[in-house]
């Protein structure tokens, strides 16, 4: 995607339509064309079409929502992307040393053959025929194996330039959470609590909230909503 709206708008991926409109404001009155000199004109033309362009579609909510699922299917989690780039790294080099392999294999096979041919051996028995089809019919399978991960590996190298492709264009990356996070995130949210509890245990701390209780009318109604969700 060549343009984000929101930042050319300079706002988060979540701001309301006010906040989307009070920037757009600012930014018209900072580049309106009229109020630029000669010099600079043309240019704040160009970027006064690409600020009213933003903002018409993030204004209207129908075409906002499919401009963030345009954005969506440009996202790629940034773990999947450092496991593929690690993974098709990986299979590069492998594909290295597979096609050096195959072709010291096939050199080899190609010297085999001429002494074979230059020697003119006879098999006439049936055991070193037997032997040498054997042979035969194992580098086959060896070679056809080769080529089948060569092609594999090649697969993932293509797959792994798509990815970088991505990433140049300037796809974003998105962090997603895992289950593990969101369970980190909950065993510190209740050590939190616990060290709170146990903090206004202490009777300076606790006899300063009481006596804040008693006197401060705001901090009673906040402190009447916990006591009720509480209870």
């Amino acid at each position: 995607m060549d343009k984000n709206y929101y930042e050319i708008l300079e706002v988060d991926r979540n701001a309301s339509p006010e906040i989307i409109e009070k920037a757009y404001k600012t930014l018209a009155k900072k580049y309106h064309p009229d109020l630029q000199d000669d010099i600079h004109k043309k240019e704040s033309e160009e970027i006064f079409k690409i600020i009213n362009e933003a903002y018409q579609t993030l204004s209207d909510s129908e075409q906002r929502a499919l401009y963030d699922q345009k954005i969506e299917d440009t996202v790629v989690s940034q773990d999947k992307y450092d496991e593929m780039y690690q993974q098709n790294q990986v299979l590069k080099d492998k594909l290295n040393d597979l096609q050096q392999h195959m072709y010291n294999e096939n050199t080899y096979s190609q010297n085999v053959n001429s002494v074979n041919n230059n020697a003119n051996i006879n098999y006439s028995s049936d055991n070193t025929q037997n032997s040498y089809q054997n042979a035969q019919a194992e580098q086959y399978r060896r070679n056809l194996e080769y080529e089948q991960q060569v092609n594999q590996a090649r697969q993932q190298a293509y797959h792994d330039a798509y990815i970088q492709d991505l990433k140049n264009r300037g796809y974003k990356i998105r962090y997603k959470k895992s289950f593990s996070d969101y369970v980190k995130s909950f065993i510190a949210l209740i050590i939190v609590v616990l060290i709170l509890f146990l903090i206004f245990q202490l009777p300076f701390v606790k006899n300063y909230f009481i006596e804040l209780y008693n006197t401060n009318s705001v901090f009673r109604v906040i402190g009447n909503i916990f006591i009720n969700i509480f209870n």
